[in-house]
C-alpha cells in the first residue's frame, strides 16, 4: 500500500501517535519533513487552520492549507471544510504565541505537493487505488486520494444501475477503492463500477424462483427496472403504483445468461430510506487493464478497456 494515503488514514497509526507525544519527536520529524496528522479545531477569521497537535497547538496559516490556495485556483472553502476533520502537514518551524506557548507552524501545501510528485504523478490509467469520499454532487462524487489531493468520480462511474444522486452509493468519509480512469492535464478522473464485479459474477448470487430485495430505478411503459445489486438489474413486469427510488420485493422467473435479462416479478413495494452501503468489491487486484461486464455467451458486448 502507498505510503501516501487520504487523510484521516493516518492519525491513529503507531507512528504518528508517538511523533506527537514527544515535542523531541516532533522536532527530528521537522528535520526530516515527515507527514503527520492531526484534527484541524478552528479555522480564524485570517482562513488559518488551529491543528491540536496533543501537547502543543499548531497553526497552517491560510496560504499552506492547500495547493492552489497561493495561486488563487483554489478556494478558501478548501481550507475551511477542514475544520473537526484531520489535515496531514509537515512540520515548518517552531515559534511562540502572543502568550509565549510554543506553537508548531504547518504545511499541508507542502504535504500535497509531495504527495503529488511523489505518488499522485506517478499513477498511471487502470491503477487501484485507495480513497476515502469528501464530498458529493448531484454529478458524481469527489473523493480524497492522498493527503486531501482530491479527484472526481463522475455519476455514470460509479455503478452499472444508474442512480439518482451518488449519496445513494457512498456517504463522506466513506473508504473505497477506486480506478483510475484518465488523467488530463493533471486532472484525475476516477472510476468504480469495474470494482463490483461482472453480470455474471452478480447474477451468481441468485437463483430462479427465489424472493430477494431490490430497489426500483425506473419506470417505462414496458416494465420497470429494479436494481438486485449496484452492478445488476433486471426487468420486472408493470405493476400499477410503483415508484422510482421505492424497496421492492421481486420474484425471480428468470436468469437469461445469453440476453443478459432477469426477468422478476413485483411482489410488493414500498417507501424506505436508502442508506449507502459499504460496497462489496470482486475485484482485488492493485492494476485493471480490462473490464468485460457481458458474459461469454451473449451477443450484446459491454466492456472498459483502461
Amino acid at each position: 500500500m502507498t505510503g501516501y494515503l487520504p487523510e484521516g488514514k493516518l492519525m491513529n497509526s503507531h507512528e504518528n501517535m508517538k511523533i506527537l507525544s514527544s515535542i523531541s519527536n516532533m522536532r527530528e520529524a521537522r528535520l526530516e519533513q515527515k507527514i503527520l496528522e492531526a484534527k484541524a479545531t478552528v479555522c480564524d477569521q485570517n482562513h488559518n487552520l488551529i491543528v491540536d497537535l496533543g501537547l502543543i497547538k499548531g497553526i497552517i496559516p491560510r496560504q499552506e492549507g492547500a495547493v492552489g490556495i497561493k495561486e488563487g485556483t483554489v478556494r478558501d472553502i478548501a481550507v475551511i471544510s477542514r475544520v473537526n476533520r484531520p489535515v496531514s502537514f509537515v512540520i515548518t518551524d517552531f515559534a511562540t504565541d502572543d502568550n509565549g506557548a510554543p506553537l508548531a507552524i504547518l504545511s499541508r501545501e507542502k504535504a500535497q505537493r509531495r504527495c503529488i510528485d511523489e505518488y499522485i504523478n506517478k499513477l498511471k490509467v487502470g491503477d487501484i487505488v485507495p480513497a476515502r469520499i469528501t464530498h458529493l454532487e448531484t454529478f458524481g462524487a469527489f473523493a480524497d486520494i492522498g493527503c486531501g489531493v482530491v479527484a472526481l468520480m463522475p455519476i455514470d462511474a460509479i455503478s452499472v444501475s444508474r442512480i439518482e444522486h451518488p449519496r445513494e452509493r457512498f456517504s463522506v468519509g466513506m473508504d473505497i477503492k477506486a480506478i483510475i480512469r484518465s488523467i488530463e492535464n493533471g486532472r484525475i478522473s476516477l472510476s468504480h463500477k469495474e470494482l463490483l464485479g461482472t453480470w455474471q459474477e452478480n447474477a451468481d448470487k441468485f437463483t430462479p424462483g427465489e424472493t430477494v430485495s431490490g430497489v426500483v430505478r425506473s419506470v417505462e411503459n414496458y416494465g420497470a427496472f429494479v436494481e438486485l445489486t449496484p452492478n445488476l438489474a433486471g426487468l420486472a413486469e408493470l405493476k400499477d403504483g410503483v415508484k422510482v427510488g421505492e424497496q421492492a420485493s421481486v420474484y425471480i422467473k428468470s436468469i437469461i445468461p445469453s440476453k443478459m435479462k432477469i426477468k422478476l416479478i413485483i411482489i410488493d413495494t414500498f417507501e424506505s430510506e436508502q442508506k449507502a452501503e459499504k460496497p462489496q468489491y470482486f475485484y482485488q487486484g492493485d492494476r485493471i487493464e480490462e473490464f468485460i461486464y457481458s458474459p461469454l455467451e451473449c451477443e450484446k458486448y459491454i466492456a472498459t478497456h483502461f
